[in-house]
């Protein structure tokens, strides 16, 4: 039976949320949904949505390290968008992050996040070893 290790690179945060920030089963990554907040809690690039996605992939890139992966082991990701008319500048950045676009994805509308000042929100599954 394979176990389960809780990720959590950002630790120590100022206040701990009650859930990990990913979970690693046997080459299997799953990564919560992130948002663009610093480990103070506050809001990174308020009211850019390039600079909050840039955020939230390079927190995504930390789990993944944690657990000995990479964004090329990245299968599959979701994300919550509450300005559609701002897709283009989510999408510009998610393209630097994924050039070859080797993965399943998926975007949602959504009328507010967390925090109203959130403009994005991605969570992310991943299989080590595949992208290499």
């Amino acid at each position: 039976m394979t176990g389960k290790t809780l990720l959590d690179p950002h630790s120590p945060r100022a206040k701990k949320p009650p859930f990990a920030m990913g979970v690693h089963v046997g080459d299997t990554i799953y990564v919560s949904g992130h948002v663009a907040q610093d480990k103070d809690g506050n809001v990174v690039g308020k009211d850019d949505m390039a600079a909050q996605t840039r955020h939230v992939f390079l927190s995504i890139q930390e789990v993944l390290a944690e657990a000995g992966a990479t964004l090329k082991d990245v299968v599959k990701i979701t994300t919550y968008i509450t300005d559609m008319e701002r897709y283009s500048e989510f999408s510009a950045v998610r393209s630097e992050f994924f050039p070859d676009a080797g993965m399943a994805s998926a975007t949602v509308a959504c009328s507010e996040l967390v925090r109203p000042e959130f403009l994005v929100e991605v969570e992310t599954i991943a299989v080590k070893g595949c992208g290499e």
